[in-house]
């Protein structure tokens, strides 16, 4: 596995450890339909939120948040969309990325909540 895929998969657990710290229910890890991954579905309370997890070793490049571009945003509201189809879910949802930098071997991370709403982006 390359260096950039490693990061990518620490990056995931140190965010689902994150959640669980904070009380919330990992429902799902990098869950597919058709071409688009969800890395982290999670629950807390009532609300089903979609996590998009984005780490990266330095901020050279700018904030991982960043990346999560408005077409990452719709593909990622397409696949929440079926997966509550898939699963016969009533009930609210929510988008949150999860930025993670890591500072000398340990990890900055940065948890935006509402971080999109699907409904504001433009077709």
């Amino acid at each position: 596995m390359s260096t950039h895929n490693e990061l990518g998969v620490k990056g995931e657990i140190i965010a689902c450890e994150y959640l669980q710290k904070h009380g919330y229910i990992i429902l799902e890890i990098n869950w597919r339909f058709s071409r688009v991954e969800i890395d982290i579905i999670a629950k807390q309370n009532q609300t089903i939120i979609f996590v998009e997890v984005k780490t990266r070793s330095s901020e050279h490049f700018g904030y991982p948040e960043s990346a999560v571009d408005v077409t990452k945003q719709k593909n990622m509201a397409l696949a929440a969309e079926e997966y509550m189809e898939q699963n016969n879910i009533e009930t609210d949802v929510r988008f949150d990325v999860i930025s993670i930098v890591m500072k000398n071997n340990k990890p900055d991370i940065h948890h935006i909540q509402d971080a999109f709403f699907p409904y504001d982006i433009e077709s």
